[in-house]
């Protein structure tokens, strides 16, 4: 199924997890959350269970992760959440996980992500951490999974974006800045971009396989894990925002805060919702597909998705040099 049409949804930017997957019957079907030991990971975990999913929490602290699924499986009364270990940034991490996978995938949530690391830090590769944990480790486990998910028939991969990818297109000259200044905006704004573009390219590669990928913006939460890098202050002021009740703003856009309940809602919506059975290689925010911007309105919008972020040239760029990259 494919449309050129928007796909909207009775569901806004205050739904919750809770209410976009209610009435959804996931019995029988198998899904996989990175970082889900906590925040949103775990929220969209916690939904997913509720519907009758069989879960894995896919974490680098197994301990944290096994605490997350106690929770869960007290909440929703579904025993079958299970823990397994995954370090996005370690290759044999990843290959360990995949290999030890049986049985088809029906839902994947590339949750877990770093944001904004104060100074430059590479992998053992010479990758910039950011782009290595956020993209390149989440590429490696999807084509791991390949298999399981094309065994599924209908699976769905759902790749966390953010609007942070208004910051920066992915810069292919410099992705590693070694020949520019290092800027953590930047540095997260391209792999954030890097995310929708793994679901453009794997949707262009996939979907005869019955496999679907679509990105999301889950909103502004800053009770979660991903804002522990911030500038103390910044972070201290944004939250002082949020605690009165009054909106934020980035480069003049403004925007609302979200709950955990709210800020995993789009991921759980595009991982099960049957509106978007088919659909692949787009990009949604607060429930809904977001608006395609101009390039000039990038940067200064509240929302929508960039040009270059949807840029099937730069997907198939991008996807070639991670196979490069991953030795996939």
């Amino acid at each position: 199924m494919t449309t050129t049409q928007p796909i909207r949804t009775p569901f806004g930017e205050e739904s919750t997890a809770a209410e976009v997957v209610e009435g959804v019957d996931l019995t029988g079907r198998h899904a996989v959350v990175t970082g889900a030991s906590s925040g949103l990971g775990a929220e969209t975990a916690r939904a997913l269970a509720s519907a009758g999913a069989s879960v894995t929490l896919a974490v680098r602290n197994t301990d944290a992760g096994e605490r997350a699924a106690t929770d869960i499986r007290k909440a929703t009364g579904n025993d079958a959440v299970h823990v397994g270990r995954l370090d996005l940034a370690d290759k044999e991490s990843i290959a360990a996980f995949t290999s030890t996978w049986t049985g088809p995938l029906h839902i994947l949530v590339n949750n877990a992500g770093v944001m904004a690391l104060p100074t430059l830090e590479r992998t053992p590769d010479g990758w910039e951490l950011q782009f290595a944990s956020n993209h390149l480790g989440h590429f490696a486990l999807a084509l791991g999974l390949h298999g399981a998910l094309a065994a599924a028939g209908d699976a769905r991969i759902v790749s966390l974006s953010s609007r942070g990818h208004h910051a920066s297109p992915v810069e292919f000259d410099d992705i590693n800045f070694t020949s520019r200044p290092y800027d953590p905006w930047l540095a997260y704004g391209q792999s954030k971009t890097a995310n929708v573009l793994f679901a453009v390219g794997a949707t262009d590669r996939w979907a005869a396989d019955g496999i679907t990928a679509n990105a999301v913006h889950p909103g502004v939460i800053m009770s979660t894990n991903l804002s522990r890098h911030m500038d103390p202050d910044q972070a201290a002021q944004l939250r002082a925002l949020e605690a009165a009740g009054e909106p934020g703003s980035i480069q003049g856009a403004p925007f609302r805060f979200k709950t955990i309940a709210q800020g995993a809602a789009t991921s759980v919506l595009v991982a099960t919702s049957p509106r978007l059975e088919g659909i692949g290689g787009r990009y949604f925010e607060d429930n809904n597909e977001a608006e395609r911007l101009t390039p000039e309105a990038v940067g200064s919008a509240p929302g929508g998705v960039a040009p270059y972020a949807l840029d099937p040239d730069a997907a198939d760029r991008l996807w070639e040099l991670s196979l490069a990259a991953t030795g996939a």
